[in-house]
C-alpha cells in the first residue's frame, strides 16, 4: 500500500467525486480511477458506493480513512522533520493544547523562542485530554499540554507555574450572580454544562457523596460554547478563570468554587521520543522558562 495511492483515496472521500478529486490531485480520472481499483483489490474490501454522480464510503472505506488520515499526517511531518534536520534557524513543533489562560506561559516561550529560530513553524491542535492524548500516543504531537497528572510509565512533564481555579459562569442578573462565592449546595439540581473529563474527574471529587445530587444538563469540549448556552439562561458553566469573558459587556459574570478547586496544567512529551533538533531545543527553553516563572 503506497502513501500516494492512500492520498489519492483521501481525496476521493472528501471531494465525493471522481473528476473533482482528480482535477485537484493533477492526475487523470482514468488514472486515479486504477489506482482506486487496485486499493480495493489489495485490501480485499469494497471501498467506495458509486452512484451518477457522487461517490460515498462503505463502512470499511470510512475505516480506512480514518486510518489514512494519521498515516498521511505521520508521513508529512517525519517528511518535513527530515528537510528541517540541517535548518539551524527552525524547523517544524507540533503541540496539543487543552484548554488554560496559563497557555499565556507556553505562548511567550514560542514567542521568545521564535527570535532565536525564526524559521520555526509551529502546528497546533487544541481539545480535551483524550483527543490529543491520541494524537501524541501516535506520534503526531511532540508535545502535549493536558489538566491532569499525565501517567509518568508513559510521559515525561513539567508543571506549568500556576493552578487554574475553578469557578461557575453564571448570567449577569441571576440571583446567584450576588453571591462572592459558589458553594455546593448552591449547586444541587442546577442545569449544569462542564467537560465530560473535568465532570467525572475533578468535580466529582471536589463533590463527593453529594456528587450524585449535581445535575450535567449538557457537556462542552469547549467553554466559550458553553459560555454561549449560559449567556441564553439554559443553565450554569463550569470552567476555569479567565477562559470566558466576564467583563461588564460580557452579560456573564464568573464566581469561583468554595472550598477552592484547583487543577494544575502540564505539558508532557512521550518518555522515549526521539525528538528532532528544533524539538530538542524547544524543551530546553521550556525548562529554563518554567523554572524561573515559579
Amino acid at each position: 500500500m503506497e502513501i500516494r495511492t492512500l492520498r489519492y483515496f483521501l481525496a476521493v472521500a472528501r471531494e465525493e467525486n471522481m473528476t473533482r478529486a482528480a482535477e485537484i490531485l493533477h492526475v487523470t480520472q482514468p488514472t486515479l480511477s486504477k489506482a482506486l481499483k487496485s486499493l480495493e483489490d489489495e485490501l480485499g474490501k469494497k471501498l467506495f458506493i458509486r452512484h451518477s454522480f457522487s461517490i460515498r464510503l462503505t463502512e470499511e472505506g470510512v475505516l480506512l480513512r480514518n486510518r489514512a488520515e494519521d498515516l498521511i499526517s505521520m508521513a508529512d511531518k517525519i517528511e518535513r522533520e527530515f528537510i528541517s534536520l540541517d535548518d539551524i534557524s527552525g524547523g517544524e513543533l507540533y503541540l496539543g493544547l487543552a484548554e488554560s489562560y496559563q497557555i499565556r506561559y507556553l505562548a511567550r516561550v514560542i514567542r521568545d523562542f521564535k527570535t532565536r529560530y525564526p524559521n520555526l513553524h509551529y502546528h497546533i491542535t487544541s481539545g480535551d485530554t483524550e483527543q490529543i492524548a491520541d494524537k501524541l500516543d501516535k506520534g503526531l504531537l511532540d508535545f502535549l499540554v493536558l489538566a491532569e497528572l499525565p501517567d509518568s510509565r508513559r510521559y515525561e512533564y513539567l508543571a506549568f507555574p500556576e493552578k487554574d481555579v475553578w469557578g461557575l459562569v453564571i448570567p449577569e442578573g441571576d440571583p446567584l450572580s450576588e453571591k462572592d462565592v459558589i458553594r455546593l449546595e448552591d449547586l444541587k439540581g442546577l442545569p449544569l454544562f462542564c467537560s465530560e473529563q473535568a465532570w467525572n474527574g475533578d468535580i466529582k471529587k471536589w463533590a463527593g457523596s453529594s456528587f450524585s445530587k449535581m445535575k450535567l444538563e449538557g457537556s462542552f469540549r469547549l467553554s466559550y460554547n458553553g459560555s454561549i448556552f449560559a449567556r441564553e439562561g439554559l443553565g450554569y458553566l463550569l470552567t476555569f478563570r479567565d477562559l470566558i469573558d466576564t467583563s461588564k459587556e460580557s452579560g456573564l459574570v464568573f464566581r469561583p468554587l468554595e472550598p477552592a478547586l484547583e487543577t494544575a496544567l502540564y505539558i508532557a512529551w512521550n518518555r522515549y521520543q526521539a525528538f528532532t533538533p528544533i524539538a530538542e531545543r524547544f524543551l530546553q527553553q521550556l525548562r529554563e522558562s518554567f523554572v524561573s516563572a515559579e
